[in-house]
């Protein structure tokens, strides 16, 4: 069973950065992020494999978010650059052992709210 425990959200002005965090307790193959947003329908984000060589990101956020991993600490990052009020949104980390996560989650965090102010 995997648990995430997700941190570094918070309010920033448009055009300022975050980094998000998500730390794994067991093994994961595929994790990244969603955000769902007031009234809006959960949408993925980004997602890394555990080699590091794949990665995918939603059309909205390419080139402005990047996400890594620390195999050594199980843990994936969001750096999130030029941030924008549509990015307001709780954001939430998910993981699948065995597949992509853009196939299916299998387990999500809490999720930690990221304010964009105009």
């Amino acid at each position: 069973q995997v648990q995430l425990v997700e941190a570094g959200g918070g309010l920033v002005q448009t055009g300022g950065s975050l980094r998000l965090s998500c730390a794994a307790s067991g093994y994961t193959f595929s994790i990244g992020w969603f955000r769902q947003a007031p009234e809006k329908e959960r949408e993925f984000v980004a997602a890394v494999t555990r080699s590091g060589r794949t990665t995918a990101y939603a059309d909205s956020v390419r080139g402005r978010f990047a996400i890594s991993g620390d195999n050594a600490k199980n843990t994936v990052y969001l750096q999130m650059n030029n941030l924008k009020p549509e990015d307001t949104a709780v954001y939430y980390c998910a993981a699948s052992p065995s597949r992509s996560i853009l196939g299916g989650v299998d387990y999500w965090g809490q999720g930690t709210q990221v304010t964009v102010s105009s």
